[in-house]
């Protein structure tokens, strides 16, 4: 079989293309990961928040409960 001859025009546009897909395969890679990053970070925010909620919600019981307590220590003062 006679082999086809390639010019230097289409030996570019083959070269091209084989750089612009390995390009693009890494590129593809890195997306992934950053996607994969950004769900992870999403959970650590979501947990994070319900940790401060919780936080919140544990100083108001325990203002509400000291200022009982002062109240209860300031009424027995006053006797």
């Amino acid at each position: 079989m006679a082999r086809k001859k390639i010019t230097a025009k289409n030996f570019v546009e083959q070269a091209t293309g084989v750089r612009l897909s390995a390009h693009e395969k890494l590129c593809a890679e890195r997306m992934k990961h950053i996607q994969e990053s950004i769900k992870e970070l999403s959970k650590e925010v979501k947990l994070l928040r319900s940790d401060v909620s919780k936080g919140k919600g544990a100083v108001a019981v325990l203002v509400f409960i000291g200022t009982l307590v002062a109240s209860i220590i300031g009424f027995l003062n006053f006797k």
